[in-house]
């Protein structure tokens, strides 16, 4: 059951990183309706696994991937129209890969070795989402582009923060 939560997210990928993308593709109010469903996917096929005794080193990378494709995907279709940078995808797939390739390699760990930053940024990627989504409701149109806005500066701070989770994973073998 876990893993067809995490399944479902994936199946959104492509229709939510393209409508973000095209914004004629689909209703505003559908593509809220498809980016919440991404979230409490990712949010209960933890809880669901858990509870079933069915959590795993696998279904955790099955989710992270997952997790990664949605938002750097999104992400990559905001960029697209010009309201995040570009910059901010392609961080994400670095630290991605980072996170990935030294919890399995540099630490010789079986599952992957979460960090604080990295844990809430991986949080917080979702939020550009759900802000251009909503700023694209006809009840919020006269505060459109103060919502963009928002997503412009939300946009730097992750930057920010991911920079700072690279350089922190990076660093942390040197504490070890």
């Amino acid at each position: 059951m876990a893993n067809t939560l995490t399944g479902i997210r994936l199946l959104l990928v492509v229709p939510v990183a393209w409508a973000l993308a095209f914004p004629n593709f689909m209703s505003a109010p559908l593509l809220l309706v498809l980016i919440t469903v991404g979230i409490l996917t990712d949010y209960f096929d933890g809880i669901v696994a858990r509870a079933t005794n069915m959590a795993s080193a696998k279904g955790q990378l099955f989710d992270h991937c997952t997790d990664f494709f949605f938002v750097a995907a999104g992400l990559t279709g905001i960029a697209n129209i010009g309201l995040v940078s570009p910059i901010l995808p392609l961080l994400i797939a670095i630290a991605f890969s980072q996170y990935v390739l030294d919890s399995y390699f540099l630490f010789n760990q079986k599952q992957l070795r979460m960090s604080f930053l990295g844990r809430w940024n991986g949080i917080f990627y979702f939020l550009p989402l759900i802000m251009i989504s909503v700023s694209r409701l006809e009840s919020v149109a006269e505060i459109q582009e103060n919502i963009e806005s928002i997503v412009a500066l939300v946009n730097y701070l992750l930057i920010v923060s991911t920079v700072a989770s690279i350089i922190d994973r990076g660093l942390a073998p040197l504490r070890e």
